[in-house]
């Protein structure tokens, strides 16, 4: 199990028990953020759009509170980490930003 999460979300210490139905979405949605990632940024100088008042993704957000009620901080740390070796650290710096406040998120 640990070796399969390890392919899905890299190396990492973390532990997280997902079923096989949990792990497809986590998957899915791991690959939303890397596209938002790509082609439009997780945070915005301007609200509006796709962005929210305090100019952070709007499917960004909804993605971090899913991953929230699939595995708590866990499983959206695990996200992380695969979101931003795929985005690179500047966008994962976004991304960390754009979900404060979600669950035990850092804020």
């Amino acid at each position: 199990m640990v070796n399969l999460l390890n392919q899905l979300f890299g190396n990492s210490n973390r532990s997280v028990n997902l079923t096989r139905e949990q792990r497809q979405v986590v998957d899915e949605l791991v690959d939303q953020l890397i596209s938002i990632g790509h082609k439009e940024d997780f945070l915005s100088e301007r609200p509006g759009g796709e962005y929210n008042g305090q100019c952070r993704h709007r499917r960004t957000r909804e993605i971090g509170e899913k991953l929230n009620a699939i595995g708590g901080i866990d499983v959206m740390w695990l996200a992380f980490e695969r979101v931003r070796k795929k985005v690179g650290r500047q966008l994962g710096d976004h991304l960390e930003y754009a979900w404060g406040g979600i669950g035990e998120w850092l804020d």
